[in-house]
């Protein structure tokens, strides 16, 4: 059902393209791992994984559950909520690799919080929390990697910026372009496979960036953390 609204409102709000170094969808049981710029990018990419016929199961931060509406479509679409900082953060991924082994795609985002930035410009994905290589190592799941870009021209910037943005996007319609890239193996180390997992979202996001020529802010560095 989330797919479904964020094919239906995408469009209103920009020019999405989708590439895929894929012939067909990722394997059954796949994580994919993208980077997160906007508010908006969710959205962007629920549409373009629904175009390659891949409804995801997508971990994110407890608090959306609490939104009027999205609450109730993450509760009945099988999302997985992320109690940060508290006991119940663990569950998260048993439950994220519950789905994996019943064939779901898994969708996280590896950098599990937006940029401080509040410029509109695209940048490298910031530094990864250690949850994705966790999954992965646990369940022994395909990592696939996806880049997005072109979202922070919908919002971004302070919460008056987000707004007007959300507001003028159907008038302005920016370019938006998702790319999937390859299955990537992970070594064996969560900070090792932490940075493989970052270095392949940042060439997809490379690829994704390069379809709509946007320029670039200064790159982070390459760093990992929990």
């Amino acid at each position: 059902m989330l797919s479904s609204v964020a094919a239906a409102v995408i469009p209103c709000l920009g020019r999405l393209t989708v590439t895929s170094d894929h012939g067909t969808a990722p394997a059954p049981g796949s994580i994919i791992v993208a980077n997160h710029t906007s508010l908006a990018d969710p959205g962007v990419v629920l549409a373009a994984l629904l175009r390659l016929d891949i409804e995801p199961v997508v971990m994110a931060t407890a608090g959306l559950w609490r939104v009027p509406v999205l609450g109730r479509f993450l509760e009945r679409g099988g999302h997985v909520p992320v109690h940060r900082g508290t006991h119940r953060a663990a569950e998260a991924l048993d439950t994220a690799a519950a789905a994996l082994g019943a064939g779901r795609h898994v969708l996280i985002y590896g950098e599990g919080r937006l940029p401080l930035r509040t410029d509109g410009a695209e940048a490298p994905p910031e530094r990864f929390r250690s949850g994705l290589a966790r999954l992965a190592h646990a369940s022994g799941a395909p990592v696939v990697p996806l880049g997005q870009a072109g979202a922070r021209r919908v919002t971004s910037g302070s919460g008056a910026k987000q707004i007007a943005g959300f507001l003028t996007a159907p008038a302005r319609r920016p370019r938006l372009h998702v790319h999937l890239g390859s299955p990537v193996h992970l070594p064996p180390g969560i900070a090792a496979a932490t940075a493989t997992a970052r270095e392949a979202v940042t060439t997809a996001w490379r690829t994704a960036a390069g379809h709509l020529g946007e320029p670039a802010a200064a790159v982070p560095a390459p760093a990992t953390g929990r």
